[in-house]
């Protein structure tokens, strides 16, 4: 079963415990986008799509921290092995859709 492209969205609440916010993106539809705010320089990171939003930046909106370091480059990793991933999975569909197409060009002349 194939679905079609969506946003899932979950709020979790609990007494006494700290709210949850879930966010998954299934759309050919987000973008990503990273820049620095010069406003007040801080860098940020920012997926959107047309049902929802998720900005990342510096703990606090302020300075940069090493925790902020630390996190940056957890999202770089995460990213590269997410592309890797892709690229593997992509690679070994297309090589399956080529094998399950039948040759209907004939012998060759």
């Amino acid at each position: 079963m194939t679905l079609g492209p969506y946003t899932y969205l979950t709020l979790s609440m609990r007494p006494e415990s700290t709210p949850h916010v879930g966010v998954s993106f299934h759309t050919p539809h987000l973008k990503v986008r990273a820049g620095l705010l010069l406003s007040y320089p801080r860098p940020y990171l920012e997926f959107t799509s047309d049902e929802a939003n998720v900005h990342i930046s510096t703990t606090g909106a302020g300075p940069v921290t090493d925790a902020d370091l630390a996190i940056a480059r957890e999202i770089f990793t995460a990213a590269a092995r997410y592309l890797a991933d892709c690229e593997q999975l992509h690679a070994e569909q297309t090589a399956d859709d080529k094998d399950a197409t039948p040759d209907i060009t004939g012998p060759a002349a």
